[in-house]
């Protein structure tokens, strides 16, 4: 992977947990980061990794898979579990839908497929941060979605979220009752890097098993062929 040349301004220095056993790799992300203005930290396996991430203090993640003494989608979903909403970027060379599809299941909010261009990374990776700054509660009828928390509310009953699930619920709720069409919700979730749409209905159907199955009145709505939208409980 060769450097691009540096930008005339660095960016401003956002705070990144690399989690990557390849040396080259890691050691290639890192001086490129760092040029541009970077906070970059370093973990060479996944139980490091996740012991880092814990501890809170990181804009992103960006998480190998195939990593040593504990798998990558194993580490994001211990993070998930343990109620940490940060981004995560998860890089591999596993390139099957169905491996992107099980990241995104297990709380990854993007993926890149290795070799990747270290310009497509940043872009990413740039993507992912914007999507988990907060925009403040956001509420429909009994539903609520408190960004800042990466949690929802339902009758009292209280929904922990991964960032991927928030970011589909707040633009839902911005919009409510409106349709959101399927493009919007893949751009709002996934950024200009996109996804497809088998990514977005599993997110969807994901959420709905949160938000809508517990409960006797389902909030979230299908309208085929054009997109999704939340309406409030008659």
């Amino acid at each position: 992977m060769s450097l691009p040349p540096l930008p005339s301004v660095p960016t401003a220095g956002l705070r990144v947990l690399l989690v990557e056993d390849e040396h080259d790799i890691a050691a290639n992300v890192w001086d490129f980061l760092e040029r541009r203005g970077y906070v970059v930290d370093h973990c060479a396996d996944g139980a490091g990794g996740l012991a880092r991430a814990m501890q809170g203090g990181f804009d992103v993640v960006v998480l190998d898979l195939g990593l040593p003494r504990l798998d990558g989608l194993d580490l994001c979903r211990r993070l998930r579990e343990a109620g940490h909403g940060v981004p995560v970027l998860m890089l591999t060379a596993r390139d099957t839908l169905d491996d992107k599809l099980r990241g995104f299941a297990e709380g990854a909010d993007d993926y890149l497929v290795k070799p990747f261009a270290l310009a497509e990374l940043e872009a990413r990776l740039r993507a992912v941060a914007r999507r988990g700054r907060s925009s403040g509660p956001l509420a429909c009828g009994p539903l609520v979605y408190d960004p800042d928390v990466l949690a929802a509310q339902r009758d009292g009953r209280q929904i922990p979220l991964t960032r991927l699930q928030g970011a589909l619920l707040e633009i839902l709720l911005q919009e409510a009752p409106r349709i959101v069409p399927h493009a919007r919700l893949i751009e709002r979730a996934w950024g200009a890097a996109g996804a497809d749409m088998a990514a977005l209905q599993t997110q969807v159907y994901e959420l709905r098993a949160l938000v809508d199955r517990p409960f006797a009145q389902p909030m979230i709505q299908s309208v085929r062929g054009v997109g999704y939208r939340v309406v409030a409980p008659e």
